[in-house]
């Protein structure tokens, strides 16, 4: 696929007379700084490119330091009548003027927490209990590639749990029993498993693979604070940051997705790396 999406790319470049600079934003799949080199999902451009996966090849290996897999970046596409190329790249960090995460970003600096895991560590186990009534842990799904975000099932605004749950339905739907979801409410009060199994109706979840999971509030906040998560009760709302996050095979923490400005798509384009999945 990427290799068909590489020579589409050279077949438009071809037709384009002059340097012509596109403003691009993705999510980093691979790097490869000896070929000079990084793989993304990249949203559409306008006018010249559909949204899709394939590498871009930069000028200078610099422009590759601290690129990492998951980060969302924005970067300029260059293209002329014989090449094209990334160059300025940039990390795009969520910045959003909703109420909730600005609040939880002021709040989170009067009540830090540990410091959150970072790629490459391991997660370390838990057990929660999901939509059955069924206890769930982390390390029951050893070997299989896990993605886990933050709700609560009252929540709102239509662009925060609502969107990240919408984006593990088009996950599940995309892999299906390869890939196990886990969505946490951190609203541990309202949000037992009865009230879970009725929110997992609204995604049609398979309860094999999507627990919708919920427990003690000491037992939730502390598998929050492990992935820089806060939350707090907030005028009838509960203010969160938020969190999409993608462990691999071996229990690591492979990417932290943070916000909601990207799209199913290139979250479903990262999982298919980490499971090490060639699609068509």
């Amino acid at each position: 696929m990427f290799l068909r999406n590489a020579i589409l790319c050279v077949m438009l470049a071809s037709c384009t007379f002059g340097a012509t600079r596109y403003p691009v934003t993705g999510i980093v799949l691979a790097v490869d700084p000896a070929k000079k080199t990084f793989t993304a999902s990249c949203a559409e451009i306008p006018g010249y490119m559909q949204a899709m996966s394939m590498p871009y090849s930069v000028k200078n290996a610099k422009e590759l330091i601290n690129l990492k897999p998951g980060a969302h970046i924005e970067f300029t596409l260059v293209v002329d009548a014989k090449e094209a190329y990334a160059e300025t790249i940039r990390p795009h960090r969520f910045e959003s003027m909703e109420q909730e995460p600005l609040r939880a970003r002021r709040l989170q600096l009067l009540n830090p927490t540990a410091a959150p895991l970072k790629p490459g560590q391991a997660v370390g186990d838990f057990t929660l209990v999901n939509q059955v009534g069924k206890p769930v842990k982390l390390s029951q799904f050893k070997g299989k590639v896990v993605a886990v975000t933050f709700l609560y099932t009252s929540c709102p605004l239509p662009n925060f749990c609502f969107r990240l749950s919408n984006n593990f339905g088009r996950l599940s739907k995309r892999f299906g029993k390869d890939l196990i979801l886990f969505s946490i409410t951190i609203d541990t009060t309202h949000d037992t498993p009865p009230v879970m199994a009725k929110y997992a109706e609204t995604w049609k979840a398979d309860p094999a693979s999507w627990h919708f999971l919920t427990g003690s509030a000491s037992e939730v906040k502390t598998v929050a604070n492990r992935f820089g998560l806060n939350f707090w009760q907030d005028e009838g709302l509960i203010t969160h940051s938020l969190h999409t996050l993608i462990i691999d095979r071996k229990g690591n923490l492979a990417a932290d997705f943070e916000g909601n400005e990207f799209s199913a798509d290139q979250l479903g384009d990262f999982v298919a790396v980490v499971m090490g999945r060639r699609e068509n």
